[in-house]
């Protein structure tokens, strides 16, 4: 594996799928505080940005430190790169169809504690991303994790300024998007990894 157009557009597509869910948290949030000072805009961006980055980057270390020792598990990694990313744009895709004619409920002013449980439950479906770019060396698996950040970050910076603009209407579509990038990945990962 190298780093070629290839990898970096699979990485924007991941991070464009993973931060589907912030996106739409961040049309909510925008929606909320529509007098919201451009800092407080940068900083919901950043940690969503922050964690989606994170999260596969510590999948990737448990991968690299556990699965190592047991070699015959490689093997199963697309399988389980498949399931987990079916399992995860599924339910992207049932929730964002489920909740596409539900009033979002709505806050006054988000504090930063409050941001940070935010950013936790939008990133740790990424987390299994780390067995997605198991195969990747340290360098690589840091290059697509700040890929996945910047994407998320121009994303997240984007939903929180058509939230204040527009409201929460493109949530749903947001998160059915999100899910049905994430299972075509998995299908790409699976076939690559089985078949090539």
């Amino acid at each position: 594996m190298n780093l070629n157009p290839v990898f970096f557009f699979n990485n924007i597509l991941l991070g464009t799928g993973l931060a589907m869910d912030a996106f739409s948290v961040s049309l909510a949030n925008g929606l909320s505080e529509p007098q919201m000072c451009r800092r407080k805009l940068f900083s919901i961006a950043g940690v969503f940005a922050v964690f989606q980055g994170l999260m596969p980057l510590v999948g990737w270390v448990c991968v690299h430190t556990v699965v190592q020792y047991f070699k015959a598990f490689e093997k199963f990694i697309p399988w389980i790169a498949l399931a987990l990313l079916l399992y995860i744009g599924g339910k992207m895709l049932y929730e964002g169809i489920k909740s596409k004619n539900e009033e979002v409920s709505t806050q006054k002013s988000l504090g930063f504690s409050a941001l940070l449980v935010q950013g936790v439950a939008t990133s740790i479906d990424a987390l299994s991303v780390g067995f997605t770019i198991s195969n990747y060396n340290f360098i690589m698996a840091l290059i697509s994790a700040l890929i996945i950040s910047l994407v998320t970050f121009a994303i997240c910076f984007s939903g929180v300024i058509i939230g204040k603009k527009f409201g929460t209407k493109l949530a749903g579509k947001a998160t059915i998007l999100g899910g049905i990038i994430l299972i075509l990945i998995g299908i790409e990962i699976f076939i690559t990894g089985v078949f090539f």
